[in-house]
C-alpha cells in the first residue's frame, strides 16, 4: 500500500469508530449520573418522574445529535461547529462561538473534572489531602488556595502532556478510560440488584421530608411555592448537564477515519448506550433507597456512593464493603480523568481551526511531527489550570449555560440553511425525522433559554456580555487578514 501523503502541518485521521465513540462517551459520562439523583428527586419528588426527566433529556440530546450527525458527516473537519455557524450566519458568529468555548466553557469543564478527581482522592484518603494554603482577592472575590486545587492543576498538566502525543495514542487512552466509566455504572447498578436486598415498592413512594440541602423552594417538591412545571424543568436541566458533551465529536471530526460512515454511527450509537446506562443507574438507586433517603443525601457525598456502601450487608467495618466503596471512589476518580482527557482533546481543535483561518495567533494553527496541535493543547490546559487554581470555574460555567444553549440552538438550526442553500452537497447521512426532530429540539432549547432569562437574569446577561467581549478581538484578527477561505486540511 502506498504511503499517505500527509502535509506536516495538517491533522491526520487516526480515530477509528471505537475511538470516536469513546470521545463522545468520555465527554458525556462524568460525575452527573452519580451526583444528580439527589437534587432531581428533590425537584420532582417521584422516582418515576426522575427517570422520566433522564429519558426526556436523553431524547432531547439525541434529537440534537441526529442533526449534528448529518452536519458533521457532511463537513468532517476540525472544529466543525465553527464551520456550520460561519456558513449559515457569517464569520462573526462563528468567531464568538469559538471565543466562548476557548475562554470559558471548555476550561471550566476541564477544571471541574480535575477538581472532581482531587475531591475523590481526598475521600479515598479519608479527608487527609485537603489542606488550606492561603487565599487572595481579585475584583472583590476571595479565593482560597488548597492542596486540592494544586492536585487538580497537576492532573491537568499530566493530561495536557498526554494530549500532546499522537492522535492514535490519545484515542487509545480515551477508549480505555471510557470502558472504566461504563464499568463503573455497571458495577454500581449490578451490585445494587445483586448485592443489596432492595425493594421496587420504593417507586410508589414520594420524597416527603427529605433534607434537600441547597435546593431552592421554587423547585423543591412539597414547598408552598413549588410548581411541578418548574420542578420538572429544573430536574431536566440537571439531567441535561449529565448528558452534556454529546457534541464533542464535531471538534475532532477532521481526525476520524471514514467520516461519512463512522461519524453518524459513533454519535447515534453512543447516545443510545448512554441513555440506557443512565436509566438503569437511576432505577438501581431507587431499588436500594427510598426517595426521601435519596433526597437527604449530603451535597458532599453522592447517591451512588451511598448505594455502594450498602453492598454486602452495609456493614461499614466489613472488608468487602470497604473494598466496594474504595473501588467506586477510585472508579469515580478515573471517570473524572476520562472526562478531562477527552475534553482537552476536543477543546484544542477549536483554537487550531480558528488560527488556520487567521482568526487567532498563527502559533495555534501549527501541528507537531505527530500531527497534533500542541500549541492549542497547551493553551487549553493552561486556561483549565488557571480556573482550577482560583476555584472560580463553578461560577463561570453557571454564567455560560445560557450562552451554550443559545449556540446549541443556532447550530442545530443550520441544518435548515444547508438543506435550502446547499441541496447538492453530498450527505453520507441524513438526519432521521427531519424536519420534525430538529424543530422539537429548537423549541425545547428556546424554552430552556426563556427559563434562564426568567429565573436567572443575571446569568443570562453575564453570559451575553462574556460573548460580546470577543467582538473587539474579532475585528482585530479580521483587520490582520483573517479569512474563511482556508482549505480543510484533514
Amino acid at each position: 500500500m502506498a504511503a499517505q501523503n500527509i502535509d506536516k502541518g495538517s491533522l491526520v485521521r487516526g480515530l477509528g469508530l471505537v475511538a470516536a465513540i469513546s470521545v463522545i462517551i468520555g465527554n458525556v459520562i462524568g460525575t452527573g449520573v452519580f451526583l444528580k439523583a439527589r437534587v432531581m428527586t428533590c425537584n420532582v419528588g417521584s422516582p418515576g418522574w426522575v427517570v422520566a426527566a433522564w429519558v426526556a433529556a436523553g431524547l432531547l440530546s439525541l434529537a440534537g445529535a441526529l442533526t449534528y450527525a448529518e452536519l458533521t458527516a457532511m463537513k468532517p473537519v476540525a472544529s466543525a461547529q465553527n464551520i456550520f455557524l460561519e456558513d449559515a450566519y457569517g464569520k462573526p458568529v462563528s468567531f464568538l462561538f469559538g471565543w466562548m468555548q476557548i475562554l470559558i466553557a471548555r476550561p471550566g469543564s476541564q477544571a471541574a473534572a480535575a477538581v472532581a478527581f482531587s475531591i475523590g482522592m481526598n475521600d479515598f484518603l479519608d479527608g487527609k489531602l485537603a489542606k488550606p494554603l492561603g487565599g487572595f482577592d481579585i475584583a472583590s472575590y476571595h479565593f482560597e488556595l488548597t492542596t486540592l486545587s494544586v492536585v487538580a492543576v497537576m492532573v491537568i498538566v499530566i493530561f495536557t502532556t498526554l494530549n500532546c502525543a499522537s492522535v492514535a495514542l490519545t484515542g487509545r487512552i480515551a477508549t480505555a478510560l471510557t470502558f472504566v466509566k461504563i464499568a463503573l455504572i455497571v458495577f454500581v447498578a449490578g451490585g445494587a440488584f445483586v448485592l443489596v436486598s432492595g425493594n421496587f415498592v420504593h417507586f410508589s413512594l414520594m420524597a416527603t421530608g427529605g433534607a434537600c440541602e441547597g435546593v431552592g423552594d421554587a423547585v423543591k417538591f412539597g414547598s408552598p411555592s413549588y410548581s411541578f412545571l418548574g420542578g420538572f424543568a429544573a430536574a431536566m436541566l440537571g439531567a441535561l448537564w449529565g448528558y452534556d458533551g454529546w457534541d464533542n465529536l464535531t471538534f475532532v471530526a477532521g481526525e476520524v477515519k471514514e467520516p461519512g460512515r463512522n461519524i453518524p454511527r459513533a454519535i447515534l450509537g453512543s447516545m443510545f448506550l448512554i441513555i440506557v446506562l443512565y436509566v438503569i443507574a437511576q432505577v438501581a438507586y431507587f431499588y436500594v433507597l427510598d426517595p426521601t433517603t435519596i433526597a437527604s443525601v449530603s451535597t458532599n457525598s453522592s447517591v451512588a456512593k451511598t448505594v455502594v456502601s450498602m453492598f454486602f450487608g452495609g456493614n461499614a467495618a466489613s472488608v468487602a464493603t470497604g473494598a466496594a466503596v474504595a473501588f467506586f471512589t477510585v472508579g469515580l476518580m478515573l471517570s473524572s480523568l476520562g472526562t478531562l482527557h477527552t475534553s482537552l482533546m476536543s477543546a484544542a481543535r477549536i483554537p487550531y481551526r480558528m488560527a488556520k483561518e487567521g482568526m487567532l495567533f498563527k502559533t495555534f494553527g501549527t501541528t507537531s511531527v505527530n500531527h497534533v496541535p500542541v500549541s492549542s493543547v497547551l493553551l487549553a490546559g493552561a486556561l483549565a489550570a488557571v480556573m482550577a487554581l482560583i476555584g472560580s470555574f463553578d461560577t463561570l460555567t453557571d454564567y455560560v449555560v445560557f450562552a451554550m444553549w443559545l449556540f446549541y440552538a443556532l447550530i442545530t438550526a443550520t441544518i435548515f440553511v444547508y438543506r435550502r442553500k446547499f441541496p447538492h452537497i453530498e450527505r453520507p447521512y441524513r438526519a432521521w425525522g427531519y424536519p420534525v426532530v430538529p424543530v422539537v429540539f429548537l423549541l425545547v432549547a428556546a424554552w430552556l433559554i426563556y427559563r434562564t432569562i426568567m429565573d436567572s437574569p443575571k446569568q443570562a446577561v453575564t453570559g451575553i456580555v462574556l460573548i460580546l467581549v470577543g467582538i473587539p478581538f474579532y475585528w482585530y484578527f479580521r483587520r490582520r487578514g483573517g479569512n474563511s477561505d482556508v482549505a480543510d486540511d484533514a
